[in-house]
C-alpha cells in the first residue's frame, strides 16, 4: 500500500469514527451506546492501576467491575511512596495511554489487525488471573471475544476502525470522567473509599486537586502525542 494511501485511510477512520461517535450520541437512547463505553474506560482505569503496581514491582491480585461502571482494582507491595502514588495514577492516565496506543497502532490496517488478536488474548490473560467478578468476567470475555473474532476474521480496514473508533471513545472519556480526578472520595458498588488522587496526596503530598490537574494534563499530553503520531504524514 502506498504511504499516500495509508495516510487517507487512517484520516478516513478518524473522521468516521468521530462521525460515527456523534450520531450515536444524537441518537434516542442513546445511553444504550454509552455504557459499554463507560465501561470501557473503566476496564482501562483498573487495568491501569494493575499495570503500574507491577511496573514497580507490586502485585496485581484483583479486578472487580460493576454494571454501574464502578469498579476496583486490589495489589500489594512494599513500593514506597513513590510507587504508591505511581500506582495510584496508573489507573488516571490509563485511558489516556491505551488510547494513545491505538491511536498509533491504528494507523495502518494491517497492524491493527495484529492489535487487536493481542489485545484479545492479553484480556484472556487478564480474565484467568485478575478479573474476580461475574458481571466483570462477562464483559471482559465479550470483549476479549469481539477483538479476536474481528482481528482474525475481519478484514485490515475493518480492523483499522475498530481500532480508531476505541481510541476515539477512551479519549473522550478522558474528558467525560474528569471531573473523578477532582474529588477526593470515590462512590463505588464496592462502598465509599478514597479516591485515586486523594491516594497520591496522601503518599506524595501536596493536595488532591494539584495531582488531579497534573494527572489531567499528563493524560492530554498523552493524547495529543497519539494523535500527532497516527496523523503525522509519511516519512
Amino acid at each position: 500500500m502506498k504511504k499516500a494511501d495509508t495516510q487517507k485511510r487512517a484520516w478516513i477512520a478518524l473522521i468516521g469514527s468521530i462521525v460515527l461517535t456523534v450520531g450515536l450520541y444524537a441518537a434516542p437512547h442513546s445511553e444504550w451506546f454509552a455504557w459499554p463505553m463507560i465501561l470501557l474506560s473503566t476496564l482501562a482505569h483498573e487495568m491501569g492501576h494493575g499495570i503500574a503496581a507491577m511496573m514497580v514491582g507490586g502485585e496485581f491480585h484483583s479486578f472487580v467491575m460493576h454494571p454501574d461502571a464502578s469498579g476496583v482494582a486490589t495489589w500489594s507491595g512494599d513500593v514506597g511512596r513513590l510507587g504508591r502514588g505511581f500506582v495510584s495514577a496508573g489507573g488516571l492516565i490509563g485511558p489516556a495511554v491505551i488510547a494513545a496506543f491505538l491511536f498509533v497502532i491504528g494507523r495502518k490496517p494491517k497492524r491493527a489487525k495484529s492489535a487487536l488478536v493481542v489485545l484479545g488474548i492479553g484480556l484472556l490473560v487478564a480474565l484467568v488471573f485478575v478479573v474476580r467478578n461475574l458481571f466483570g468476567v462477562g464483559f471482559v470475555a465479550c470483549l476479549a471475544l469481539f477483538c479476536l473474532v474481528v482481528g482474525s476474521k475481519a478484514s485490515p480496514t475493518i480492523s483499522q476502525w475498530v481500532v480508531v473508533f476505541g481510541a476515539v471513545q477512551l479519549a473522550l472519556s478522558v474528558f467525560s470522567r474528569g471531573d473523578y480526578l477532582f474529588t477526593a472520595t470515590a462512590e463505588t458498588s464496592s462502598g465509599t473509599m478514597p479516591s485515586d488522587v486523594a491516594h497520591m496526596a496522601e503518599a506524595l503530598l501536596l493536595p488532591y486537586w494539584f495531582w488531579g490537574g497534573a494527572c489531567g494534563l499528563f493524560s492530554i499530553l498523552v493524547l495529543i502525542f497519539g494523535v500527532v503520531g497516527f496523523l503525522r504524514r509519511p516519512g
